[in-house]
């Protein structure tokens, strides 16, 4: 079977932790990273997923082996992705997004790192992510919602 692969898409962190940690999503975030030729995520994803994994952890969701697996599948992952990093442009940028969309700080982040990646012309961009809010809000920008 031939994957259609899109150029790059951006990907925030709720859609990533599935491919980490099985959740009922899992199977379908799996076959959009297939399909996926570039992932490009904003810097400080890293930290959310530890963040995530280190809670699932202390809820018991995954128990340590659990955890050292998720960490390894989140490694090879993060060898294969591109960043935007921090500038005052996407500060900018995510400073208006809180109020004009109801996003909290790390989702404005978000938001603003795919707004930077795609030179604020999100239309025909696919935004990947498997939060209700920040899906909205990127939808109302103009991307492509893939969940």
């Amino acid at each position: 079977m031939n994957v259609m692969k899109t150029n790059s898409d951006f990907w925030d962190t709720s859609a990533i932790i599935p491919l980490c940690v099985t959740q009922s999503a899992t199977n379908n975030f799996r076959n959009l990273w297939r399909k996926s030729n570039r992932v490009v995520v904003w810097w400080g994803t890293t930290v959310e997923i530890r963040s995530t994994l280190s809670r699932l952890q202390r809820e018991r969701y995954i128990d340590s082996k659990g955890l050292q697996f998720a960490l390894t599948r989140f490694e090879a992952m993060r060898n294969q992705w591109n960043e935007i990093t921090p500038s005052e442009k996407v500060r900018e940028i995510a400073e208006t997004l809180p109020e004009a969309h109801n996003l909290r700080a790390l989702d404005s982040f978000q938001l603003a790192a795919a707004l930077i990646w795609c030179g604020e012309k999100p239309r025909g961009r696919v935004f990947v992510c498997d939060d209700v809010r920040l899906k909205e809000s990127a939808k109302k920008v103009g991307f492509t919602i893939r969940s």
